[in-house]
């Protein structure tokens, strides 16, 4: 009978724990950008020559916060993704120390 077992009950668990961790840090630093945080603007990739010809410097800097925004949203969703995987390895894991062989 095939499994869908592929990782032990200890790696599965470490998978839960830094996708939880990845999904809250990743979905604070989303909600951060896209709120337009002064912080964060070494993070944002811009360069001197894009605000020179720009008629509207900050319209440029608001919609890169947005972009990389946007990025942190959509790899927090890969960690749920990820999460998703380490649950169910976990609850396979579970399982297979209850059945008798």
């Amino acid at each position: 009978m095939p499994t869908l077992l592929f990782c032990g009950p200890k790696m599965a668990a470490c998978g839960m724990v830094i996708s939880i961790w990845g999904v809250i840090m990743l979905a604070m630093l989303g909600i951060f950008f896209t709120a337009k945080s002064a912080v964060l603007i070494e993070d944002v990739p811009f360069t001197e020559e894009d605000m020179r010809g720009d008629e509207n410097p900050p319209g440029k800097i608001y919609s890169l916060y947005n972009q990389v925004g946007f990025n942190c949203f959509i790899a927090a969703a890969v960690y749920v993704a990820v999460g998703a995987v380490s649950l169910c390895q976990v609850r396979l894991n579970k399982r297979q120390e209850y059945m008798v062989t």
